[in-house]
């Protein structure tokens, strides 16, 4: 893996389950060790300088960094004196929110706080790690709103996310790491702009859709990718201009019983996703939403090589 991620941007990185995505996040926080290569974080080094690296980051990690029987002030308070926040600065910015209790909160209000606490120590760099996974839609636009005002002012923000509308909303540019390596960088638009004219992705519902008719669409020399959406839906990514007669004579062939085909005429981000990774984005999600959860100055550049 090698990247550079600029000052000041915001950077989405995105992946399916078992790409990477976590153990760079987890590194890049000094949370884990890398095995080999070197990175260098608001220009320090990872490993030599690790506490360097701390006072200049912040996380708002996947899973909520918070206690419940702690109200939001006294979390922020204990958060802050861990960064030696002054008192005086340290309570300014606790106010707001000082005798409510944690656990009384909605998972949309703890995790505003989340990021609260994130910023306490007015990092350079704040790595967000899914943080509206799992939140309603007012919510999530919130969150959003929050992050395009950290990064206004300064904070180079890193972002992994499941959403394929949010990546491409905030992000300057965005990376798709598959496998341990980058398969596609590059702004929002250009990624899209990598689907030529030649590309397709399309939806089918397929109404006695089964694994050996999915394999036999994969097979196929013009298919790119296919993802399966639910028990009818299968999403299939292209290429040619007989692509689709092809794809739908192959499946009436073996018997299948097509019930809709919809297709865009501009290609989205998830398309290029599904291009690069043979999968969808929604896939990860709702794999994640079924795992149960237990109780600036002038910096340089943020290189990972």
């Amino acid at each position: 893996l090698s990247l550079n991620v600029k000052e000041r941007e915001i950077f989405g990185f995105l992946g399916p389950n078992g790409a990477g995505k976590s153990t760079t996040i987890r590194v890049l926080c000094t949370l884990a060790q890398p095995t080999s290569g070197s990175a260098k974080i608001a220009g320090y080094d990872l490993i030599k300088e690790s506490a360097k690296v701390r006072e200049n980051i912040g996380l708002v990690a996947e899973k909520m960094i918070m206690y419940d029987r702690l109200t939001a002030a006294e979390n922020l308070r204990f958060f802050g004196k861990l960064y030696d926040i002054p008192k005086q600065k340290l309570n300014e910015r606790i106010d707001e929110w000082r005798n409510t209790q944690i656990a009384k909160f909605s998972t949309g209000m703890k995790q505003r706080i989340n990021v609260i606490r994130a910023l306490l120590p007015e990092p350079k760099i704040l790595f967000m790690d899914e943080p509206t996974l799992g939140l309603d839609p007012q919510t999530t636009f919130s969150i959003r709103d929050i992050t395009r005002e950290i990064n206004e002012k300064g904070v180079t923000v890193i972002l992994t996310t499941h959403a394929m509308t949010e990546a491409e909303a905030l992000s300057d540019r965005v990376a798709i790491i598959d496998h341990g390596k980058i398969a596609a960088l590059d702004t929002p638009q250009n990624l899209k702009n990598m689907v030529s004219d030649e590309d397709m992705v399309f939806g089918t519902k397929i109404m006695n859709l089964n694994s050996k008719l999915i394999g036999k669409i994969k097979s196929l020399d013009v298919v790119n990718a296919i993802a399966q959406q639910d028990d009818y839906t299968v999403k299939i990514s292209a290429r040619g201009t007989d692509a689709l007669n092809t794809i739908i004579d192959t499946i009436r062939q073996d018997g299948g019983n097509i019930a809709s085909i919809t297709n865009s005429n501009e290609s989205t981000l998830e398309d290029v996703f599904l291009a690069v990774t043979g999968k969808e984005m929604r896939d990860e999600a709702s794999e994640k939403a079924s795992i149960p959860h237990h109780k600036h100055g002038n910096s340089p550049e943020t290189r990972i090589r």
